[in-house]
């Protein structure tokens, strides 16, 4: 399974800072959901992980684009990723993973649950989007059918994308509702968010926090 990491966002409610390269726990948020990602795209694997934004420093060496022009949010950051790599050639190239760089807390099992669960019913979803603990569906830790997104971007078109919110192109998809526990799914919006997390980070061993199999 290929992967987009979204890692372009201005984070105004953080004030400008280069979010993705905030650390929590020692390392910073970007790498932390490359190792959860890196699971499924790791030795043996044909799968890809592309990161959407700027290039940055990271542990783990990864492709990079970028949409055109920068800062036209999600759905474009999707379009720009989708664009960069090829369509659909096996059963598993079937999904595409779509995570947020901003989930310091996202493990490798909970990446895996959802790849499982849609493809075990390929035939009749498009996809599985995690939950949180409230009930609200975490668009951007999802893995959806690779054809059924690049065909939702060409409704739009590439121009269509640029500022378009992410429930309009995802939203009416027939997603696999996949409710996670813990953090897996808990983001950093705003440094309240930050100091939560690393208030997580810091008060439990690495194990807990990552879950099985987080590398």
């Amino acid at each position: 399974m290929d992967v987009l990491i979204l890692a372009g966002g201005e984070a105004r409610r953080l004030r400008g800072v280069d979010k993705p390269m905030i650390e929590i726990g020692g390392k910073t948020l970007l790498d932390r959901v490359i190792e959860a990602c890196g699971a499924l795209t790791g030795v043996g694997s044909s799968g890809e992980i592309v990161v959407v934004g700027p290039p940055r420093t990271t542990e783990r060496d990864v492709r990079w684009v970028r949409e055109e022009p920068p800062g036209g949010g999600p759905a474009a950051a999707i379009a720009a990723g989708l664009s960069a790599l090829p369509g659909s050639t096996g059963r598993w190239s079937r999904w595409i993973g779509v995570f947020a760089a901003d989930l310091p807390f996202l493990t490798a099992e909970t990446v895996h649950s959802l790849w499982t669960a849609a493809a075990k019913v390929e035939t009749s979803c498009d996809g599985a989007v995690a939950v949180d603990a409230e009930g609200r569906e975490q668009w951007l830790a999802a893995v959806y059918r690779r054809d059924t997104l690049r065909s939702k971007v060409a409704e739009y078109g590439q121009d269509g994308v640029h500022g378009l919110p992410l429930r309009r192109l995802v939203g009416d998809l027939r997603l696999l509702r996949i409710a996670q526990t813990g953090n897996a799914v808990l983001d950093c919006d705003t440094w309240e968010d930050v100091g939560a997390a690393r208030r997580i980070a810091a008060s439990a061993p690495r194990t807990a926090i990552d879950g099985p199999g987080a590398g």
